[in-house]
């Protein structure tokens, strides 16, 4: 038997939002790997083997899937949103650099899906219609000094910025310095997006001005997009306003 690896993203949460390519694989797969609670997400099927694992194993995550499609297994390694977008397909390919050299050769696809940004920009009109750019607020793999320079550098370069991974129980603080940070580079009143659990029944949408921000308004299930300067609110009676960033720069 030949085995394949497939890297695929299960969406923002709705099972509505898992792409017809990502569900074919999962209706071939013998295997599947991921953080836990993405296994979970995926419903249970007879003949299928789940791996599921804690969130700060990703290398060994991949190592775990790579030797199973090596053994002619039919693997899904299962993200949320994206696999290219912070999450497993970078891990798998790590991995793949520092395993053995069959590894390389094995059937290996990335199978795209709706990432939180692009779900939570639908829900509230269209902030990233112009450039744009995504940062992880993690300092898990990456110091906070360098989260800083590109916070700094993106508002520099007037993107509107997809904030990823903001505020967690183990790292409480760094969202609060990010949002001095954003405030004390382009002033209080520029528009931000909180998104949580976008397409889930926890789902939570607010829309403040930066200085309206405080940090518990956000935690890892939440996407944050702060507007550029040119994004603008449009008043909806009743309603919240829908937020948009001009096409033209």
């Amino acid at each position: 038997m030949t085995g394949w690896l497939a890297i695929a993203g299960l969406g923002p949460g709705d099972p509505r939002l898992v792409t017809p390519e990502v569900q074919a694989a999962l209706d071939h797969a013998t295997d599947l790997v991921g953080y836990a609670p993405y296994v979970a997400r995926v419903p249970v099927r007879a003949g299928v083997a789940r791996h599921g694992s804690d969130n700060r194993v990703e290398v060994e995550r991949a190592g775990t899937a790579l030797a199973l499609a090596a053994e002619g297994r039919r693997v899904v390694v299962v993200s949320s949103g994206d696999p290219g977008v912070f999450a497993m397909a970078s891990a798998v390919f790590e991995a793949v650099e520092a395993g053995p050299e069959a590894w390389a050769a094995l059937d290996i696809r990335v199978l795209p899906g709706i990432t939180a940004m692009l779900a939570a920009a639908a829900r509230a009109g269209a902030p990233l219609g112009h450039d744009f750019c995504a940062i992880n607020l993690s300092d898990n793999l990456k110091p906070w000094s360098l989260i800083e320079t590109r916070l700094r550098l993106a508002v520099e370069a007037d993107f509107a910025i997809a904030l990823y991974n903001p505020r967690s129980r183990a790292r409480p603080q760094g969202f609060a310095r990010a949002l001095a940070l954003l405030t004390e580079a382009c002033g209080a009143d520029r528009a931000i997006l909180f998104a949580r659990a976008v397409s889930t029944p926890d789902e939570r949408i607010e829309v403040v001005r930066l200085g309206a921000a405080t940090p518990e308004m956000a935690d890892m299930r939440t996407v944050v997009i702060l507007g550029s300067s040119r994004t603008r609110l449009i008043a909806r009676p009743g309603g919240r306003p829908f937020v948009y960033t001009p096409r033209s720069a």
